[in-house]
């Protein structure tokens, strides 16, 4: 047994269908994949990305990066404290640091990470090895095993595609909502021949078809498996969630009982109805939606 068994994940997820005439009316079937149901702190893609990873420190502090009101930081400051290992999370807004934090960043600060604020172009830069070494000598953790922002390496990939694996047989179309692309990309690799992965991003820029190319070449040597993005419904970019979206995610809490994180999860069962309402999936598809997190609470 490992250290992260002692977490005990409920793996593989569950698998749940829900009838609503949005889809049936067009010959649908709509599966959800509870991700969200894995573990009670590390929520959906967040084990399966963190997981290889904590692997990889082998006790050793982890250092990653976000922003004020990141999901990432946020699991990663949970597994420090659920495994007693160091973090420290890289925050973008040097501005920050004279407020008082908000509710994401004080859970983070609660279960033991430590926060080090940086200024916004340090932050764009952070990739470069000179930027990082100086954020790493800042922190004092130069032997640190950094995760980049997202949670999205190779390590990260290679994890994400056991998600796919899970839904073999199981759905024609396999969608889930995307930040940084590492989830799909390894999803895509997971899945069987006939099976097609779809990305709805939440960010505004269509950059992540490159990104999503770049992580499975790292952690596969190759692109893998059929996937498409569809960069229409991120209603804005992130953490944009105006009235039309508040009132969907109300709708599909009331319809099926399953609460609807709104940064993510919403963006991606709108845009699925809107495809559907579209004709973009052939009566006779099956499509699982992936529920990667769900809403944060103080």
């Amino acid at each position: 047994m490992t250290v992260l068994d002692t977490l005990r994940p409920r793996l593989p997820s569950p698998l749940q269908e829900v009838p609503d005439d949005r889809f049936a009316r067009h010959g649908l079937r709509l599966l959800l994949k509870r991700d969200d149901l894995i573990h009670p702190d590390l929520i959906g893609n967040k084990w399966r990305k963190l997981a290889p990873n904590l692997a990889a420190a082998d006790g050793r502090t982890v250092l990653t990066f976000g922003g004020a009101y990141s999901n990432h930081l946020r699991a990663t400051a949970a597994a420090g404290r659920l495994l007693g290992l160091p973090t420290v999370g890289v925050v973008r807004g040097q501005e920050l640091a004279d407020r008082p934090l908000n509710p994401s960043l004080a859970r983070c600060a609660a279960d033991g990470m430590r926060l080090h604020f940086v200024d916004r172009s340090t932050y764009r830069r952070k990739t470069e090895p000179d930027v990082l070494a100086r954020v790493l000598r800042e922190t004092g953790t130069e032997d640190a095993h950094v995760v980049p922002e997202g949670g999205s390496n190779a390590e990260a990939v290679r994890g994400c595609r056991a998600l796919g694996e899970e839904l073999r047989g199981q759905a024609d179309v396999v969608a889930l909502a995307c930040g940084t692309g590492g989830t799909l990309a390894g999803l895509a690799a997971g899945l069987a021949a006939g099976q097609r992965a779809l990305g709805i991003p939440v960010l505004k820029g269509g950059f992540l078809t490159a990104d999503i190319r770049a992580l499975q070449n790292q952690a596969f040597g190759a692109p893998s498996g059929d996937w498409t993005l569809d960069d229409r419904f991120h209603f804005g970019g992130y953490a944009r969630v105006p009235a039309e979206l508040t009132s969907f995610a109300d709708d599909f809490e009331d319809r099926h009982g399953v609460e609807v994180e709104r940064l993510y999860v919403a963006k991606l069962l709108y845009g699925l109805v809107a495809l559907a309402d579209e004709g973009a999936f052939p009566r006779g598809t099956t499509i699982a939606a992936v529920i990667t997190g769900r809403p944060f609470t103080v």
